[in-house]
């Protein structure tokens, strides 16, 4: 039994993905593994994927990354003790032994199933201990007899050893005389050999007569015994020894804690797993898998020793743009086609940015100087990301490399461009059953510079009458856009692939003003139409951000 997380190195792109980031963190994945998917290197997302991206992976076959939305530390991350879970009907001695064997205070009690029924700690078993006065501890356990015959070592010559001691108490084999007065029917009795108060035992009703030392038993005491329905076990320790060990037999469940168990799972972020630890002066705590099984125990001690996570970045270099908790991660590489932003390392890194069109064209390149040709699923992710970015080569951000390297993924994917880019693009544009919110974080992405920080997003149509709609359902949400993305302003770039213009809709304080200081057009009911304005990142976001600059100098 035993719970060891798998050390994955995450391949993630940014919020709000775009086809570029889904499908350049597929082949990357790809690539790093050897020619599969699995691995060591695993593919995951940022956010939702949109109707574009959806229809690529639907198109090749492909399931969409595991999303990933936070990479601070969890549990998993740090070293889990692979303590097994014991039995509920484990004795408090045998569960001591273990204790002292392993080195450890708390056991978790867990069923056949590995489901966690409660844990018992050193500090329960030494005051059960302590209980000298509680003679029937035994029956309140309703405690097996197996566990009593392993605890004094000892074999049972009268009686069925799956029974249970189920009522009465523990008495201390004596004289006839006193024996009368105490035991009652259904007591556990310890003594010796002598005939008379094994006889007075059995004729008092006893359900159990332990004989210590290992004394013999006449045959003629076996065979009544036998007859009134009494059970006979013999130990060889003597009296006392016997009497300290039998309450020992009593099984964990009886005094283990059930209510309320401070348990974690392996997806409990660490900062809340302390918090809860600080509070209790327990040293261990029990830990669930991600199926809700037993899988270990962690201390406080063990926060210390942490894994953290190790992710690399693709399609994006800006941590406003980064899933949370990237600042508590190991960024081992970064792969992008983006202005450098503001992500800051603790450690050199392969940083690869290249002035293209699309970070897939950066990772073809990469598969080329590695030997490797990609299988025609990936090299047909990879054409629709370079499609996608470039809005088919249009858009000024595209290269000379963008469009060779797409030429040959298609042939490697045996896709005909433009049959299929239409196909892509209108699926990204279809507006049925989409709400605002759908449609406006379909491609949305947060920029800053300094104390500058602004939304913008951009959606991309084939007509008039899709864009028109588009606009008519996004325009109202804007506002709404601006307190959920937590910026002050917000850009939407309304795209018509064809015609190569955009219709610019805005939101936020002077932005009106910064519009037309950006691009030196009149703005008409909350839009402007800006020609030939097809790149968000080479033709909308330089503009804004001199005009927002202007304003502050």
């Amino acid at each position: 039994m035993g719970y060891r997380s798998m050390r994955r190195i995450n391949i993630v792109g940014h919020q709000n993905p775009d086809t570029d980031s889904i499908c350049s963190a597929l082949a990357y994945t790809w690539l790093k593994n050897g020619g599969k998917l699995c691995g060591t290197y695993e593919a995951r997302r940022a956010g939702n994927i949109n109707r574009e991206t959806a229809f690529v992976l639907n198109y090749f076959g492909m399931d969409a990354p595991r999303l990933c939305t936070d990479l601070s530390p969890q549990i998993k991350d740090i070293d889990i003790r692979e303590q097994a879970g014991i039995d509920a009907e484990t004795s408090i001695r045998d569960a001591w032994s273990l204790m002292r064997t392993d080195e450890i205070d708390t056991l978790c009690i867990t069923s056949e199933e590995n489901e966690l029924q409660g844990l018992i700690t050193i500090k329960d078993i030494a005051n059960s201990n302590m209980e000298l006065f509680d003679t029937s501890v035994l029956s309140a356990a309703d405690t097996s007899y197996a566990n009593i015959l392993k605890t004094l070592d000892a074999r049972l010559i009268a009686g069925d050893e799956n029974s249970r001691i189920s009522k009465g108490s523990i008495c201390i084999g004596t004289s006839p005389e006193i024996m009368e007065e105490i035991i009652k029917e259904g007591d556990v009795v310890l003594g010796t050999n002598k005939y008379e108060t094994q006889l007075c035992a059995i004729e008092m009703g006893a359900k159990l007569i332990v004989v210590c030392c290992g004394a013999p038993v006449t045959r003629t005491m076996l065979a009544y015994a036998k007859e009134k329905g009494c059970d006979i076990m013999v130990s060889p320790y003597e009296t006392y020894a016997a009497a300290r060990l039998i309450t020992t037999a009593i099984p964990v469940r009886h005094l283990m804690m059930t209510d309320d168990l401070i348990k974690f799972s392996v997806n409990t972020p660490i900062e809340d797993a302390s918090k809860v630890m600080a509070k209790v002066r327990f040293r261990y705590f029990p830990i669930l898998d991600r199926d809700g099984k037993y899988c270990g125990v962690v201390s406080r001690r063990n926060l210390l020793n942490l894994h953290r996570k190790q992710v690399i970045l693709v399609d994006h270099n800006e941590r406003i743009q980064a899933v949370d908790g990237l600042d508590q991660a190991e960024i081992l590489e970064i792969i992008d086609h983006h202005r450098i932003g503001s992500i800051e390392t603790s450690g050199p890194v392969y940083f690869r940015n290249e002035a293209v069109g699309c970070t897939a064209t950066i990772i073809y390149r990469m598969y080329n100087e590695q030997g490797l040709v990609p299988s025609k699923e990936i090299a047909g992710l990879l054409l629709s990301a370079i499609l996608s970015d470039t809005l088919m080569f249009r858009s000024p951000t595209s290269t000379m490399l963008d469009e060779f390297t797409a030429n040959e993924l298609a042939k490697i994917s045996g896709i005909d461009i433009p049959s299929y880019a239409e196909q892509m693009f209108e699926a990204g544009a279809d507006l049925s059953g989409r709400d605002a919110e759908d449609v406006f974080s379909s491609d949305f992405k947060t920029f800053s510079s300094g104390d500058i920080k602004f939304g913008a997003g951009q959606s991309i149509y084939m007509t008039d009458n899709s864009r028109h709609a588009a606009e008519v359902l996004v325009g109202p949400y804007l506002p709404e856009a601006c307190r959920k993305e937590n910026v002050p302003l917000v850009f939407y770039m309304f795209t018509d692939m064809k015609s190569q213009s955009t219709d610019l809709m805005f939101f936020g304080k002077h932005a009106e003003d910064i519009v037309k200081d950006a691009f030196g057009v009149e703005t008409k009911d909350g839009i402007a139409v800006l020609p030939g304005v097809v790149s968000r990142k080479k033709q909308l976001i330089p503009p804004l951000l001199a005009a927002i600059q202007a304003r502050q100098d």
